[in-house]
């Protein structure tokens, strides 16, 4: 490794991950496909999904400190190696962020991150991190390209939001890097409050905003520099240059991939 290298990794080593295990439904698909409680416990090619995740932090260099937030401290607690630490999980994942960046205080940035994500590595993570430093932002989400993913897996379906350079899949990645970016974190509580009420989601967003979105006028940083001004807080989104980055588990099929996409990391190389 470079002594430039070196360097990076020591700035970038400040981040709390957490990682949000709670269960949103006692009739979850992956759960019941695995006959277990949480989804979080569902086997993925031979360990829990959560195992997988906090393997996968812990080998990070941008990672001191992971916490787990749970409504169940006592079904995690056989799945966490030494060190690791648990808040408990509020009404929704917005919420539960919002309680645990009060619990925690505000040591250095908060990386969060979900436990449904077995096909996570390290280097998504220091990628994510890294970034997220060098856009000077107070919040940052992670974004995979459609140009990225499609030709990696063409097969796989996932929800793109389309701006006018591309379509973009959430990577279940985010990063509060100031106390400001928790206004994101309070204004996605209200927008959960009205979901069933779109006339005030409209209200909320602003109209102009919707609509310069569903025409499909705004690229994805003019995009964010719009929502930076609805949320009160400088927002970024971070383009992972990765395709399993967007790839968590939520339905059955989901299990399938992933352990298709593991058994080929674990294959030996094959020779040209």
């Amino acid at each position: 490794m470079t002594e430039g290298a070196v360097t990076d990794r020591a700035v970038i080593a400040r981040f709390t991950a957490l990682v949000l295990a709670g269960r949103r439904s006692a009739d979850d698909p992956v759960a019941r496909a695995r006959g277990v409680t949480h989804k979080f416990l569902a086997d993925v090619a031979g360990r829990p999904m959560l195992s997988r995740v906090l393997a996968t932090l812990a080998d990070s260099g941008a990672v001191g400190r992971i916490v787990v937030c749970t409504d169940d401290a006592d079904i995690v607690a056989g799945l966490l190696p030494p060190g690791v630490e648990t808040v408990a999980a509020a009404a929704s994942p917005s919420r539960s962020i919002l309680a645990a960046a009060d619990v925690l205080g505000g040591d250095g940035p908060l990386l969060v991150t979900t436990a449904d994500h077995p096909l996570l590595t390290a280097e998504m993570v220091d990628h994510f991190c890294r970034e997220s430093f060098r856009s000077d932002a107070d919040i940052t989400v992670g974004l995979a390209p459609r140009r990225v993913i499609q030709p990696a897996y063409p097969e796989t379906r996932r929800t793109y939001l389309n701006f006018r350079d591309d379509g973009y899949s959430g990577c279940n990645l985010f990063a509060v890097m100031r106390p400001q970016g928790l206004m994101a974190v309070r204004f996605w509580i209200r927008v959960e409050q009205e979901r069933k009420r779109p006339w005030r989601m409209v209200k909320a967003f602003g109209p102009w905003t919707l609509l310069l979105f569903l025409t499909r006028r705004l690229t994805l940083a003019k995009g964010m520099r719009h929502a930076s001004r609805i949320l009160g807080a400088r927002a970024a989104a971070i383009v992972m240059p990765f395709a399993e980055a967007s790839m968590d588990v939520d339905k059955p099929d989901d299990l399938t991939m992933a352990e298709r996409v593991l058994a080929a990391r674990a294959a030996p190389p094959q020779p040209r």
